[in-house]
């Protein structure tokens, strides 16, 4: 049975089965990275999840369209492997929310999207995803038994037909154990933060207890150039034929960078984590039944409920089992990335980045990139 509600951008918002579904096929994207950032940072899972609930309902009625809310993965990558430290992170989250404002106010992003070589953000995609599997790794390796069992269960799951589905499967069984040592959580409305000072060896901390200055490092700056190659291409230019496609709804790549411009000079300074659109999601979403904004409001819901009773249960999840988790969030990762037409240097890309770091890999294949065309003009 389906409610319909109202009307957004002439299109109906439903609150049916298929909406929550749907939302949940989102969250497959979300809750596993975002679970891993905050039990290996100081970032707190309940504001982390009230600021992907807020905006998940925010732009789902701008665009009237399940349009998904996620992780920058390659920015949370960084931070779970200890890459990027959290001032840092903030610094790299608020600069890529400031350059994609101003690509998506002067409609620059089309013109620079064509200008980078696919391959070579297939590479950065690669290289997070090494970077994730070998963190999970670590992390497994702690407890092997532990990390036996979780893979059996996304084995399981894999094995069944629901291979996306793996990670959140895992993940709800780990919340499952660390239930067990704590028992039902208590409530408890999450405090955000104030904006916080640029870290120069002094940073401002939150009403939290975080310590969130601000950390423009060269690590930070080149996290950030990384990130922007994946988001151009994957959270702009492939989201928005993907609404198209699947919804009929035309929301050009300059919009998107616009709202993802915005929400993270926003809700980075306050303690977010550094968030994008993103074409996974909006086909989450689709394969699990969404086909209003409708799911967008019942996700934003659903997180909002989790945000109040989710401490508790992050201090205990067995760190094994979240190996597991970040282990199958790198192989769909890594799936994707190895769809490009020249592998070499796709995978050149990977390797170096997970060798030294994402932001050189980026650079470096963008030099590669343009001596491979030269030498192919001059054949």
């Amino acid at each position: 049975m389906e409610f319909p509600v109202g009307d957004v951008a002439t299109r109906r918002v439903e609150f049916s089965a298929s909406e929550l579904t749907g939302a949940v096929g989102d969250s497959v994207t979300v809750l596993p990275v975002v679970v891993a950032v905050s039990a290996l940072t100081d970032l707190r899972l309940p504001v982390l999840l009230l600021w992907f609930g807020a905006f998940q309902v925010v732009w789902g009625l701008r665009y009237g369209a399940p349009v998904s809310v996620e992780p920058m993965k390659a920015l949370a990558a960084l931070v779970i492997a200890g890459s990027l430290t959290v001032p840092e992170l903030a610094a790299a989250g608020t600069l890529a929310g400031a350059v994609l404002l101003a690509l998506g106010t002067v409609g620059a992003l089309g013109a620079l999207a064509d200008r980078i070589d696919a391959a070579v953000i297939r590479g950065v995609q690669l290289a997070v995803a090494l970077v994730l599997a070998r963190t999970g790794l670590e992390l497994g390796a702690g407890a092997p038994k532990t990390a036996l069992a979780a893979a059996l269960v996304g084995g399981t799951v894999v094995a069944l037909g629901y291979r996306r589905a793996a990670a959140l499967v895992v993940l709800a069984a780990g919340v499952g154990l660390a239930a067990t040592k704590t028992g039902a959580p208590s409530l408890a409305v999450p405090e955000f933060g104030t904006a916080v000072a640029v870290d120069g060896g002094v940073g401002a901390a939150l009403d939290g207890g975080i310590e969130a200055a601000f950390a423009p490092t060269p690590d930070a700056l080149a996290a950030t150039s990384a990130q922007l190659a994946m988001t151009v291409g994957n959270a702009a230019v492939a989201t928005s034929l993907l609404l198209d496609d699947l919804y009929d709804v035309d929301v050009s790549p300059d919009e998107l960078a616009t709202s993802m411009g915005a929400m993270n000079l926003l809700a980075v300074p306050l303690g977010a984590l550094p968030m994008c659109h993103g074409s996974g999601g909006v086909a989450g979403k689709h394969a699990f039944g969404a086909r209003t904004a409708g799911a967008n409001l019942v996700l934003g819901v659903l997180y909002a409920g989790a945000a109040l009773g989710a401490a508790e249960l992050v201090a205990a999840f067995p760190m094994a089992a979240l190996g597991v988790v970040l282990a199958l969030v790198a192989v769909e990762l890594g799936r994707a990335s190895l769809d490009t037409d020249s592998l070499g240097l796709t995978v050149g890309v990977g390797v170096l980045g997970l060798a030294t770091n994402v932001g050189l890999a980026f650079v470096a294949g963008i030099a590669a990139s343009v001596a491979l065309k030269r030498m192919q003009e001059a054949a």
